[in-house]
């Protein structure tokens, strides 16, 4: 079973969020950061940026502490309120494609986590997860969410069509032309019904945040060990998390790009590749592959297609079978000699959502040698290989959607 329960969220006052919330920190270019900052005094960016009113760079504990103190002035100014008692939070964004991306934000138990009710498919490094933990514990609050996911469900389907029949607490749209709407869950019924609907669930999994969700588990681990008097916070047995049912989760895939051929040349390249996969040249039109276990290149001015020839493989595992994996054994470490694919400087992860991308500029001009593409991963594969206790390689998955940092706020 899954336990999720309801809190009590610290969140932006309605005619303020549209201008608070931002998106991860990670994803702005500097300058258009330091833009959006001086412009906007209200951005979350103030927050998790306190820097820039020193014009410094900061990093480590000194940065966490002025974390913590924007983030209480920001509370003491009423520009963040907390709500007066636990509830859950209906949570929808509806993007430029018109997607849409509904579900329910409420607070998961670490130990779900730690008994693999909570699956996982990534594995994390150890030093980013030790260094978001003492994040945590320095500024007492999580600003957003892990996304999980959770097979469909029609009582928590029927419950969230009753809720957004009133009108939206927030109603929004960003400048990337995603709407967002948040609806609080405050009627005792329909949370112990949504309580009820997770508790029924074997299972939820880990979409996208399993740094977030680790570095939970380890400041709860963290807090346990230090409580010598009795005063240990329930609420660090939990992180907030926005779970959506799997058939909201949209599934994209990174590029893989090379900076060169491992002193091969392109023609020796062609003839190693040929070993495992039936080559067609496509010129310079470009190629998308449409299938599984069908790659798409991009090498040297032209456009390729690989087809994986099957008799030679038998799968044996989830893993083995996923296309990432199968290009990390077939090309990346045997012929490209990529040796370790998390650490090594010549490997890149691209994605075309972000930055808008492009393999063939890419190549074109230098920065890499060679480009590969592949199908997305589903949610039934990323399901299996977390049964079976297995982890992807990285950057296995790009998940949307992807969500605004200081939408609603966990405080420990």
């Amino acid at each position: 079973m899954a336990e999720v329960r309801p809190f009590a969220a610290v969140r932006p006052t309605r005619e303020l969020v549209s201008i608070m919330v931002s998106r991860s920190y990670d994803t702005y270019l500097p300058e258009e950061r330091n833009a959006r900052m001086k412009a906007n005094p209200y951005s979350f960016l103030h927050i998790i940026n306190p820097g820039f009113k020193y014009q410094q760079q900061l990093s480590g504990q000194e940065r966490f502490e002025l974390v913590r103190n924007r983030y209480l002035e920001f509370k003491e100014d009423g520009y963040l309120i907390q709500d007066p008692q636990r509830c859950f939070y209906v949570y929808q964004i509806i993007d430029r494609d018109n997607q849409v991306y509904r579900g329910i934000i409420g607070a998961v138990s670490t130990a779900d986590y730690k008994n693999n009710a909570v699956r996982k498919h990534e594995d994390t490094i150890a030093s980013r997860e030790e260094l978001f933990t003492e994040y945590l514990h320095t500024v007492g609050f999580n600003a957003e969410p892990v996304l999980l996911t959770y097979p469909d469900n029609e009582t928590l389907e029927d419950i969230m069509d009753q809720v957004v029949k009133d009108r939206a607490e927030y109603a929004f749209t960003t400048t990337f032309r995603d709407t967002h709407y948040l609806w609080p869950i405050t009627d005792r019924k329909l949370i112990k019904a949504v309580q009820d609907c997770f508790a029924e669930m074997p299972h939820i999994y880990v979409a996208d945040g399993h740094h977030r969700s680790a570095s939970s588990v380890g400041l709860d681990d963290k807090m346990k060990a230090q409580d010598d008097l009795g005063e240990y916070n329930q609420n660090y047995g939990y992180f907030m998390s926005f779970l959506i049912p799997e058939t909201d989760l949209r599934i994209e895939s990174f590029h893989r790009m090379v900076k060169d051929l491992n002193g091969m040349s392109k023609e020796a390249f062609l003839v190693a590749l040929d070993a495992d996969f039936r080559i067609e040249k496509r010129g310079v039109s470009p190629y998308t592959p449409s299938k599984k276990h069908h790659f798409g290149m991009y090498l040297d001015g032209e456009y390729y297609s690989l087809y994986l020839r099957k008799m030679k493989f038998e799968f044996n595992s989830a893993l083995q079978a996923l296309d990432s994996q199968l290009l990390l054994d077939t090309i990346l470490e045997p012929i490209l000699g990529i040796g370790n694919p998390r650490t090594d400087k010549r490997l890149s992860y691209r994605s075309e959502r972000e930055g808008h991308f492009n393999m063939k500029d890419a190549v074109d001009n230098g920065d890499f040698a060679v480009g590969f593409s592949m199908v997305p991963i589903n949610t039934d594969e990323i399901k299996s290989v977390a049964d079976e206790g297995l982890t992807m390689p990285p950057k296995s998955t790009y998940i949307l959607p992807k969500l605004r940092s200081g939408i609603t706020i966990y405080e420990f």
